[in-house]
């Protein structure tokens, strides 16, 4: 690792800082970056965190089941006009919760300042195909 002797100015800072290598530079910009980040960071990452929590909270296994029980049923054309209620109120549930979670989305990749396809790329998330 490279040593400078850092003077006081910021303009003699960034002139030291030039003389680095470039990976040592890529590693000592992430730094600077993740310290600028923790300033501002108390609020911001509790914010992000509980955006995280709702994009990644899941229905119960047992409904969803249900709901899958549900679909093959139907598909089987076996469902009864009971079964056919209970199927249209668990897709309700689904549809609110995949609101929720479109918009937890959003509002992180606001906060994150990216585009929201940016944003399902970072988290590894896809676009749903529905059948």
């Amino acid at each position: 690792m490279s040593t400078i002797h850092i003077q006081t100015s910021v303009e003699q800072l960034l002139d030291s800082v030039a003389q680095l290598p470039p990976d040592e530079l890529a590693s000592l910009t992430e730094k600077i970056i993740a310290l600028r980040a923790s300033h501002a960071a108390p609020h911001v990452e509790r914010d992000e965190a509980e955006l995280l929590l709702q994009i990644n909270r899941d229905m119960p296994s047992e409904i969803r089941h249900r709901y899958d029980e549900l679909i093959h049923k139907r598909q089987a054309e076996t469902l009864s006009d009971d079964e056919h209620a209970e199927l249209i109120d668990l897709t309700q549930q689904f549809e609110q919760r995949e609101a929720e979670r479109v918009t937890a989305l959003a509002n992180l990749a606001r906060l994150r300042q990216i585009s929201l396809p940016d944003l399902m790329t970072v988290l590894g998330i896809e676009a749903p195909t529905y059948d």
